[in-house]
């Protein structure tokens, strides 16, 4: 809790002092807010890894192998990517390429789980015969 509120206050400050700089340096404006954003990301890194090792814990737990859950971690961590790199370019002002950024993500993760997606056909295979 008292971690969200530290991000929450970070964010409502980096927003209006970019709203002043808006006017005047929007460039300046911009970097502001990814500071903000980045500072942001790097203060729950630590907890990133937590969630990652719980989520290797319980695979293993259930006998589940890491050639599925890394599909699993690596989109959910493209999404992530692809969301606030899409909202970046929309702050911008550059709404196409938010679109592109949008589109490859989507692409990406769709490689990303071909794995997850060949061991549930090859499960469904032995299910059948």
């Amino acid at each position: 809790m008292e971690a969200m509120a530290k991000l929450a206050a970070v964010a409502v400050t980096a927003v209006v002092l970019s709203a002043v700089l808006k006017k005047n340096t929007p460039e300046l404006a911009l970097l502001l807010v990814l500071a903000a954003g980045l500072w942001m990301l790097g203060s729950v890194a630590a907890g990133l890894g937590a969630v990652v090792a719980m989520m290797e814990e319980l695979a293993w737990q259930a006998g589940l192998s890491e050639v599925l859950l890394g599909p699993v971690v690596k989109t959910v961590a493209l999404s992530i990517l692809t969301k606030v790199t899409a909202e970046i370019c929309r702050s911008a002002g550059e709404g196409g390429a938010a679109a592109f950024v949008e589109t490859a993500g989507a692409v990406l993760a769709l490689l990303v789980a071909l794995p997850l997606v060949r061991a549930v056909a090859q499960l469904m295979g032995e299910l059948l015969t």
